[in-house]
């Protein structure tokens, strides 16, 4: 998929003005709010239209004010997922999912409802009625709703910001899936720059209505760590864990890592700030933290005010962030080794 933009759109007194050329099956938009991020979806879908310039894609031209060009929004084949479900409350699950596909031509109809109902797990739920599901389950639905309309392009405005962090990280493999198998290119938008890192290959970063950066995701976090109160947050697939001295001992590569025994032990995704990792230059003799890992520096990079410092601990990856001064005194060159220092309760399953 391409994308080319070049648009400018005034809005009471923000204006929106952006030249954008970007490609790949993943897009994300980043940014916080009113940095132009809904603007810019209405824009695409032809909810709203622009004041100048032009719109292609994959070389398709759907607007351009020189030339007089302005596709309707139902025959761009763009469809959308938004933060609210928007659910057709009198119509039961199979009728909501066969809605925007009894409105493509059927010559354009490559997507069938029962593979939908199959890959989003909600074949259960087709002669449910809306007031019945769950957050998680409505969004399914949704999402099934928009890829049976067999879109060229698939538009998810913020589709998580409405659900909790459990049912948000629950609701992500499903997105990815439904993209890779029906091969539907997607432009993700979100303030998460965690949900970035897990959805988009390469972003689109919008700051007062201008882009301000197109860059992979892992670089935005990196460039971000050190104006985050979170720092940067390592995500990491853990196995199912085994109890050991009253925690939980996840397989992590060839290694474990030791976890609160408040959390669950089956097999998942965690996050890790920066900010709980010490670093330390020999074994500690006595130390609280339960997860002690030798590690050599692969890399440093400065963000802001703090040192960001990539290491390899035995075949896994992990950043740690401390500030020069600590970078100094503890010798931390690319190739030198350290002993990584994590507290079991530092963990937060997604």
């Amino acid at each position: 998929m391409e994308l080319q933009l070049q648009v400018a759109k005034q809005q009471g007194n923000f204006l929106l003005e952006l030249d954008l050329k970007v490609s790949g099956e993943r897009i994300g938009i980043f940014g916080p709010s009113g940095s132009g991020k809904s603007t810019l979806v209405n824009l695409l879908a032809g909810l709203a239209k622009p004041d100048s310039g032009s719109f292609l894609l994959d070389g398709k031209t759907l607007f351009d004010s020189t030339a007089g060009v302005n596709v309707a929004t139902e025959q761009r084949r763009i469809a959308m997922v938004f933060q609210q479900h928007a659910l057709f409350p009198h119509l039961t699950v199979r009728k909501n999912l066969l809605y925007g596909y009894q409105r493509c031509p059927a010559t354009e109809r490559r997507i069938e409802l029962a593979e939908v109902a199959e890959t989003l797990e909600i074949t259960d739920l087709l002669e449910q009625m809306p007031e019945t599901l769950s957050g998680g389950q409505s969004q399914r639905v949704a999402l099934g709703r928009a890829i049976l309309a067999s879109p060229r392009l698939l538009l998810m405005d913020e589709p998580l910001s409405a659900l909790d962090d459990d049912l948000r990280y629950r609701i992500i493999p499903y997105l990815n899936l439904v993209s890779e198998r029906f091969r539907i290119p997607f432009v993700f938008i979100s303030h998460s720059l965690v949900e970035m890192r897990l959805m988009a290959d390469q972003v689109a970063v919008l700051d007062k209505g201008k882009l301000a950066d197109l860059v992979a995701p892992e670089e935005l976090a990196r460039q971000r760590m050190g104006q985050s109160r979170t720092g940067y947050i390592n995500l990491l697939k853990l196995g199912t864990a085994q109890q050991k001295n009253g925690q939980l001992a996840f397989p992590w590569g060839t290694g474990e890592l030791l976890l609160s025994a408040s959390n669950r032990p089956e097999a998942g995704m965690f996050e890790l700030s920066s900010k709980d990792i010490i670093l330390c230059k020999r074994h500690p003799d006595a130390i609280s933290a339960r997860n002690l890992l030798p590690c050599t520096i692969r890399s440093l990079f400065e963000t802001g005010l703090k040192v960001g410092v990539e290491l390899d601990c035995t075949g896994n990856r992990l950043v740690a962030e401390i500030v020069p001064d600590a970078a100094a005194e503890l010798q931390i060159t690319p190739g030198s080794t350290v002993w990584a220092a994590i507290k079991a309760s530092a963990f937060r399953r997604l």
